[in-house]
């Protein structure tokens, strides 16, 4: 049991907890970014071209007690009908591309400047030997 304890203060010390502490922090932040972008700017976008499509309100009943037709997901909600969410699922998808070529975008560039530091080196060995 004390090898367990060393091993994890040894673990938290290093800054292992504290770089993925950064990391999620960092992480909860950039996705409320992702989600204003493609709330605030992205689907009005989409919505206008479309023809004022609104994909959080595109929404199809599968189940209800009333035969009455709900303008709104929340209203639909409210009355305890079931509903497949698809402008929702549209949305997250949408959310899903942006932090996926972001990422892409941010692992590209690291890779470059890795590429590009291990030619230097390559370079300074060549001119050393």
């Amino acid at each position: 049991m004390k090898n367990i304890l060393k091993e994890f203060r040894e673990f938290a010390v290093k800054g292992n907890a504290f770089e993925l502490a950064v990391a999620v922090v960092i992480g909860a932040s950039f996705t409320s970014i992702v989600n204003s972008i493609v709330n605030d700017l992205i689907n009005p976008l989409i919505s206008l071209i479309s023809g004022k499509i609104d994909f959080t309100n595109s929404f199809i009943v599968i189940n209800s007690t009333s035969t009455q037709a709900y303008a709104t997901l929340a209203e639909a909600k409210a009355a305890g009908a079931s509903t497949l969410n698809y402008g929702l699922f549209i949305n997250n998808v949408i959310n899903f591309l942006i932090v996926s070529f972001v990422i892409f975008m941010i692992v590209r560039s690291l890779n470059k400047l890795r590429r590009k530091e291990e030619s230097q080196e390559g370079a300074k060995e060549t001119i050393e030997a």
